[in-house]
């Protein structure tokens, strides 16, 4: 007899969701569930229908297949379905596992309710219990729950066999810009509970001490008995008591809505004095639920954590708690490394406290409902959360979301994903999904999203395709992802916005990346109407890859990384590096931490533009400080004073906060006196946590907000001409020798200064077509000639032309002695048709030894132009090794932006210094742009001796342009002269 499961072929039938499977809600059964993971045995088919038989192996639950040493590898595309198959239809080659293992049913479960729940499969689940179907599931990223209470016998063995198909009719609208897997993702869970039993628990909590809870029993015996009733208390036994809503009760029997099938109950009470929720104050309650049979005895019990808040839209703003927040967020998958989907509790609150100490208040559970554990971490440590229901049909939006064969899966997905997560308070928006065109099929799913939960807005960014200020689409907030921002600021100041403007994407972060980001938080905290939005995106989905087989390293690759760079013999794999013809390449890394988690520069970028303490302004009273949360003081920061000197070191001061209500503002004195001589004087506010935080440890870092008291015009000024006769106070008498090219011989320079117009193309620069442009003009392959060496008395004058596709530079370098060394001044030309590029500058390269850099300007991070916000002005000293940034694909990187001076020295203490005439972009490293360049990954570099030292006179922006806009105008380099002038000195 055919397996009626498999007859029904549910993966090509998107009008059947589920069978067999039980209503979602939100009781939490983890709490005495026996777990059901670890290792299953496991056979992996060609196809759904293929018959079971042979050998089997064994397989991780929680985990997927296709990182667990199978046939099936994962597989990167960003839009584009993996298969040719339309919509419903799967390919005729579709992997299906099959999982099974034995189940020992505990003796004392007689006469329980018995139920399995799967946390997640990906896409299709088909469950059997000793060869005899129980029930079908689709979304792979609910869980699912079957009732095997008829199907098991308590005290004896049983076998259940869980079957994932990984293509079906769901693929087609789980086309995430994620890697393909297949496999059960989340944990697999056994647990009982009496006939009678809590079916579900709604709760709502309000600002003004409201509590309102809803529940609905059931009994699995039939009727439901004579006499049951619910009882509830908030913070325990001893806490405030809630009181049964008579009034629900009267108007339910009025209205004939009792039932002996579903039984319904309301609990209230209103808390004096209550701590609200909100993301900077956390403050949670515990409320116990009990269901009680009729002589007294608890049937059934159900905890939650509460947190009271109002979540509203008052004319264009967004409002929590009554107040207008600012949203700094960030999207997030569900991803690890080794594991590909499935996160532990652990790797979750470490994603959480990381995206916390960096200044993000808000996530985006991007583009699914996140592990349900996830949700539990946002409430407590503090994030709103965009709930973002498993719904992308980017390759076949148009069609999909209008076709009435897939209206019950998008209401689905978007109740159940709202039925199981309405208790969080973190949870402030639901969103109907992301990329899926905008149909009848998002009206039909907001409409029963905004029955049952009235308290939250609804977002979709596909309902923008109508206008950001139509009242009429399923989105009450303008959405938009990666709008240009003046389009942005436009609209907000166009006089016809009627919704808050929150970017659902913006400032993609793939590579070298986010510029301008600093740009478009000054414009959204300055104009009434924006309100933030959210960062694409966490993580780079790179996967530990052993290089010698080319497989992924599985669970057992923990340890073989450190500090994003993999160990030997490994690497970070992204589309294509598992041998499919079809993928998008590096694409898949586009997040503002390495596979690793560790921070790549944007994240103190952030940081700083999150900053909840600012100085504002200098003014002869003193300092303007002010505190730019919403809702605490300054109590829970400490703080320390750094005055750092050009020419005379850092001094350090204890600071002490003033007591300031949110957007209040003080002065408070100036905690040093400045020294009378000259040169540049920055004073810092070195910001950290006061005591030990769920998120952070005590003297934790925040933010270090920063003041120039006195600028470096008194010590420039002489050589403010690069160009001009050399200053006659610092020419010296002495030789400069130059080769017959006219390049400059040096003892500690194996490669003279050259001109450098070419940086390692940007994930932003190859996909936005800079790259192609500078390629086709040559300034990747530029030819130098020598035109011209002058001598005039200690000066050598040496002009060179560098020829490219599109035009010639001419470039001109005066050597003069200098007391200690040598000033080099000077001037490169460019015509009109290179009218973007990369770069203006010198490039050298140093001897071998020289591998500590101290600096004086912007640091320690990385920085560029146009992301330079997170970087203060200071004394910052590091090895070279630690200046490089291992982005995925090797690109640009390792620039520190504003640079006064710097020195590169040896162990014993030899070495070079180098003093610019005004701050400069500077970037010391092991390896040439074109190394990078031909690089595709780190383990294919192999670092240079000595190192790569450039000097830019002007260097582009890096903007998002990989997917978003560009560098504003002002980042980019222009055609022209350049000028620039630099002293080499011998240590």
């Amino acid at each position: 007899m055919r397996d009626p499961l498999l007859a029904l072929r549910p993966w090509e039938a998107p009008e059947v969701t589920s069978w067999g499977r039980l209503p979602m809600n939100a009781v939490d059964r983890r709490e005495g569930a026996h777990s059901l993971d670890g290792e299953w045995r496991f056979q992996l088919l060609p196809a759904p229908d293929a018959p079971v038989g042979g050998v089997w192996s064994t397989a991780t639950v929680p985990g997927v297949w296709t990182m667990q040493d199978t046939a099936d590898l994962p597989q990167y595309l960003n839009i584009r379905m993996p298969y040719t198959e339309f919509p419903p239809l799967s390919p005729a080659d579709n992997p299906t596992g099959v999982y099974e293992r034995d189940l020992d049913i505990p003796a004392d479960w007689a006469g329980r309710r018995i139920v399995l729940q799967v946390g997640a499969a990906e896409s299709v689940l088909l469950v059997h219990v000793d060869g005899r179907p129980v029930g079908i599931s689709k979304d792979s990223h609910l869980a699912a729950e079957f009732d095997l209470t008829d199907l098991v016998c308590p005290g004896a063995r049983a076998v259940v066999r869980l079957t994932v198909v990984k293509w079906s009719d769901a693929s087609h609208i789980e086309d995430q810009d994620h890697w393909w897997h297949g496999g059960i993702t989340r944990s697999v869970l056994l647990y009982a509970t009496d006939p009678l039993h809590l079916a579900d628990v709604r709760v709502e909590a309000r600002r003004d001490g409201d509590l309102r809870v809803d529940c609905q029993v059931r009994d699995t015996g039939g009727a439901l008995p004579e006499g049951w009733y619910v009882s509830g208390e908030l913070d325990g036994p001893h806490g405030l008591p809630l009181a049964r809503d008579t009034e629900f009760d009267r108007l339910n029997t009025q209205d004939e809505r009792v039932s002996a099938f579903l039984g319904e109950a309301r609990l209230r009470a209103r808390v004096p004095g209550v701590r609200t929720w909100n993301a900077e104050t956390p403050e949670l309650y515990d409320l116990t639920v009990r269901l009680h049979r009729g002589d007294g005895t608890v049937a059934d019990t159900s905890r939650h954590h509460v947190g009271f808040r109002d979540v509203e839209i008052v004319d264009r703003d967004l409002l929590i708690n009554g107040e207008r927040v600012f949203v700094r967020g960030v999207n997030r998958h569900d991803f690890h490394p080794l594991t590909g989907r499935t996160v532990a509790y652990d790797d979750m609150r470490a994603d959480l406290v990381l995206l916390k100490r960096f200044g993000f208040n808000a996530i985006r559970t991007a583009h699914y409902p996140n592990d349900p554990a996830l949700y539990d971490l946002a409430d407590e440590i503090g994030f709103y959360v965009v709930d973002e229901a498993d719904i992308e049909s980017h390759d076949h939006a148009h069609e999909i979301a209008d076709d009435p064969r897939y209206l019950n899966a998008f209401v689905d997905r978007v109740s159940r994903m709202v039925l199981r997560d309405k208790n969080h308070p973190s949870v402030i928006i639901w969103s109907l999904g992301n990329e899926s065109d905008y149909g009848a099929n998002h009206d039909a799913a907001a409409g029963w999203a905004r029955r049952h939960d009235p308290t939250r807005p609804l977002q979709y960014e596909g309902a923008a395709k109508r206008g950001w200020a139509d009242p009429d689409v399923a989105s009450d907030i303008a959405c938009p992802m990666y709008a240009p921002l003046e389009d942005c600021v436009a609209h907000a100041l166009s006089g016809r916005q009627t919704k808050p403007l929150i970017q659902c994407e913006y400032s993609h972060a793939m590579g070298n990346s986010n510029g301008t980001l600093a740009d478009h938080w000054a414009a959204i905290e300055a104009t009434p109407g924006l309100q933030g939005g959210f960062i694409w995106e966490f993580w780079d989905h790179g996967i530990l890859q052993s290089v010698t087989d080319g497989r992924p390293a599985g669970r057992g690759g923990a340890g073989l990384y450190d500090s994003g760079v993999a160990a030997p013999g490994y690497r970070w794999a992204y589309g294509g590096d598992f041998g499919e013809q079809d993928h998008d390449g590096a694409f898949i890394a586009d997040g503002v931490v390495l596979p690793d988690r560790t921070p790549k520069p944007v994240m103190y970028e952030h940081r700083e533009l999150a900053a909840p303490v600012r100085l504002d302004c200098f003014r002869h009273e003193g300092l303007v400080l002010s505190n730019h949360q919403h809702f605490r003081g300054l109590d829970w920061l400490a703080a320390e004073w750094e005055l750092a000197l050009a020419d005379g070191g850092t001094l350090t001061a204890p600071a002490v906060l003033p007591d300031l209500r949110p957007g209040e503002t003080a002065v408070v004195p100036l905690p040093f006196e400045l020294p009378p001589d000259g040169g540049e004087a920055w004073l810092t506010l070195r910001v950290t946590t006061a005591e030990d935080l769920p998120w952070a440890p005590r003297s934790t870092e925040v933010c270090t907000p920063q003041l120039r008291l006195r600028d470096a015009e008194a010590v420039t000024r002489a050589v403010a001409d690069p160009l001009s006769e050399p200053v006659a106070e610092t020419a010296a008498k002495g030789s400069v020798e130059v080769d017959a090219d006219g390049l400059l011989v040096h003892p500690l320079l194996s490669a003279a200064p050259t001109l450098s117009l070419w940086r390692a193309p940007t994930d932003n620069d190859e996909l936005g077509g800079m790259a192609l442009r500078w390629r086709t003009w040559g300034l990747d392959a530029l030819v130098r000639k020598p035109v011209s060496v002058r001598r005039d008395g200690g000066s050598v004058t040496v002009v060179a032309e560098y020829a490219g596709a599109a035009g010639v530079v001419r470039h001109r370098q005066t050597f003069t002695p200098v007391e200690g060394g040598l000033r080099i001044d000077e001037e490169a030309e460019l015509p009109d048709a290179f009218d973007d590029v990369a770069r203006v500058g010198s490039v050298f390269e140093t001897v071998g030894g020289l591998d500590l850099l101290e600096w004086f300007g912007q640091g320690p991070w990385e920085s560029y132009p146009d992301r330079s916000a997170g970087a203060p002005v200071g004394h910052h000293c590091l090895p070279v090794d630690a200046l490089f940034t291992p982005y995925l694909r090797p690109q640009e990187s390792g620039g520190r932006h504003g640079v006064r001076r710097f020195t590169l020295s040896a162990s014993d203490a030899t070495g070079l210094t180098v003093s610019l005439d005004e701050p400069r972009q500077v970037s010391v490293t092991r390896h040439r742009a074109e190394d990078l360049t031909a690089a595709a990954h780190h383990d294919e570099l192999v670092p240079r001796a000595g190192c790569v030292v450039h000097l830019d006179a002007a260097h582009r922006g890096l903007g998002t342009a990989s997917c978003g806009p560009d560098t504003f105008p002002s980042y980019l380099v222009a055609p022209g002269r350049h000028r620039w002038s630099w002293t080499l000195r011998v240590l």
